[in-house]
């Protein structure tokens, strides 16, 4: 099993039963020299605990559990998604 894949079962079967009694959930955007970026969905994404749950369940549980990973950070960035349906509102085509 490869690094990605490892994170990944982490993310399904541990964290993201958690976050989804949230209403949210959270996954594997890359991972390149280390580090492993997540991104949050759902009710977590603009949960004010955020950064609290990121600390203590998500990024601790992958660097406990995957030792090829140095660092996991939040990925904040835009997703396609959102910025396709932004496009599409803006348009006139929503």
């Amino acid at each position: 099993m490869d690094v990605k894949d490892k994170i990944q079962k982490i993310l399904d079967e541990d964290i993201n039963v958690k976050l989804a009694l949230h209403g949210g959930g959270a996954e594997l955007t890359s991972f390149e020299d280390g580090v492993a970026r997540i991104r949050f969905s759902g009710a977590c994404a603009s949960c004010m605990s955020q950064t609290d749950t990121f600390d203590e369940v998500v990024k601790a549980l992958i660097m406990k559990s995957v030792p090829e990973v140095r660092d996991v950070m939040v990925d904040d960035a835009v997703s396609d998604e959102l910025l396709d349906f932004a496009r599409k509102i803006l348009s006139g085509k929503i």
